[in-house]
């Protein structure tokens, strides 16, 4: 078959020659695998390449100045490797739009030098390791490409990503082998396929609130037409539980199974048919997880996250139940100080602040000086200690009083310098569940009451946070503030 480069003028027809690049590439991995896991011996390197998108301009147009992304910063000669169509492909076709709009030139199609791993061609529900004996996976390397973790970081996102004079310079944050192998990580982790996750993410760190979110999602996808259900709304298409559990609108669960345990960090999206729905997950406690998580998701390219979880108050004004909506951060939480150094400000985001303090007005009725008995705005400390106050008091309390911090907690900075090291639009809303610096510890018959109490609100916030955000429009959530000054083209 001939992969000669294809120039395109149409983004639709640009991205169907990508499908039909990839799913030729990848199916004669997949035949080839077949045969190898049988016992068929081969005398030469079976592979396949990722394809590529390059564009090139000698000038840059004219733009309205408020364009946020879609354009080359500079001319020259600008590609990527691009994978998994059936998941991007309504992603790359509006990039792809953007980039012909905005340059007035051609986009070119090929094949690129970037192998395929035979492990990401195989796809997410497939382990190479449980039907092949010790002496075929040792042999597999020799057969196959297998993924090469030196070309799989976040050089681009991070502003490091340096390039010999000649080479195209990045259009997009990721490379297709960085892309698959988060695709890979996010179906461990949550137990769901990527594909079945929304544009706007919660994160959460208790169960409590998964609890309360499938309740009200099976509430909702119960109607034949997804209709209204508290504050979700309509439109929705389905609703998927870990282990690919599909419930469709108005039916009954269609395919998947439910594991037998829970994943690390379990998934639940409540679909809309153009991805804009909602995806909900229990990331569990710590820094760690949270930067873990987010570091796979940002390869989606949502257009929002929210952090919402519970907080240790502390201010003696504040009760508990009462909300914190995050302006500022200090991080101490340390696992991403190698790629975004503290000195670097993670600033609130305007358009996610006005959501969050309307969701917020709406929900409890409060408005204008009244809002501010239930919630405070200020700076969030996240620190990596579940232990921190056993510390004495003069050592943990200088960076809190010297930050004006009302809160604490171990995720919310993390996600969010994630956020704006991955230009993913971010926000916090945290719950005061404790006060330990006043003598109200979080204990378990404190902790049960509090939950009960203040969980079905504090969920309600966050959905209706993102339905206001799902009426923003793009430009503005994606803006240029979370862009560098020579930023690559996609979104």
């Amino acid at each position: 078959m001939n992969n000669a480069p294809r120039r395109f003028n149409d983004a639709k027809a640009a991205v169907a020659a990508i499908s039909q690049l990839y799913e030729t590439g990848t199916r004669s991995l997949r035949e080839a695998f077949t045969a190898f896991a049988k016992g068929e011996e081969f005398g030469h390197r079976i592979r396949a390449h990722y394809p590529y998108i390059r564009i090139s301009s000698d000038r840059l147009p004219e733009l309205d100045a408020r364009t946020p992304f879609g354009f080359i910063a500079d001319a020259g000669t600008y590609a990527t490797t691009v994978t998994r169509p059936d998941i991007f492909s309504r992603y790359l076709e509006e990039q792809l739009a953007l980039l012909l709009r905005n340059t007035g030139v051609d986009i070119e199609i090929g094949e690129s030098s970037t192998p395929i791993p035979i492990h990401f061609a195989l796809g997410e529900d497939f382990h190479a390791e449980k039907g092949l004996d010790f002496a075929r996976l040792a042999m597999m390397p020799q057969v196959f490409d297998v993924p090469d973790l030196t070309i799989m970081d976040d050089r681009i996102a991070n502003g490091i990503d340096v390039r010999s004079q000649g080479d195209a310079k990045p259009l997009s944050l990721f490379t297709a082998p960085r892309i698959d192998l988060s695709l890979m990580r996010l179906k461990h982790y949550t137990g769901t396929s990527a594909g079945h996750f929304q544009n706007f993410v919660i994160f959460t760190n208790y169960q409590f609130y998964i609890d309360e979110f499938v309740r009200l999602a099976q509430a909702t996808i119960a109607a034949s037409d997804g209709a209204e259900a508290g504050s979700l709304g309509a439109g929705y298409t389905a609703f998927v539980e870990p282990g690919d559990v599909v419930t469709p609108a108005g039916g009954e669960p269609a395919n998947g199974r439910h594991p037998l345990r829970l994943p690390q960090m379990p998934a639940y999206h409540l679909k809309r048919a153009d991805d804009s729905g909602i995806t909900m997950i229990n990331i569990g406690v710590g820094p760690s997880n949270a930067k873990n998580i987010s570091d796979h998701v940002a390869v989606l390219r949502p257009h929002a996250w929210l952090m919402l979880g519970h907080c240790a108050g502390l201010r003696n004004s504040q009760m508990l139940g009462d909300y914190v909506l995050a302006h500022a951060y200090l991080r101490q939480d340390q696992v991403l100080d190698a790629d975004l150094p503290r000195e670097v400000p993670v600033p609130a985001l305007a358009e996610i602040q006005i959501a969050i303090e309307t969701a917020v007005g709406r929900v409890t009725g409060l408005t204008g000086y009244d809002l501010k008995r239930v919630m405070r705005t200020g700076t969030v400390a996240t620190v990596d200690d579940r232990n921190w106050e056993l510390r004495p008091s003069t050592v943990q309390n200088l960076p809190f009083i010297q930050s004006r911090a009302i809160a604490l907690d171990m995720e919310s900075s993390t996600i969010a310098a994630n956020g704006f090291r991955f230009r993913v639009p971010y926000g916090t809303l945290l719950c005061v569940s404790d006060k330990p610096l006043h003598g109200q510890l979080k204990l378990p018959g404190m902790a049960d009451s509090f939950y009960r109490e203040r969980v079905s609100q504090h969920l309600a916030i966050g959905l209706e946070t993102m339905a206001l955000l799902r009426e923003t429009d793009k430009r503005q959530l994606h803006s240029r503030k979370l862009r560098s000054f020579n930023e690559v083209a996609f979104q």
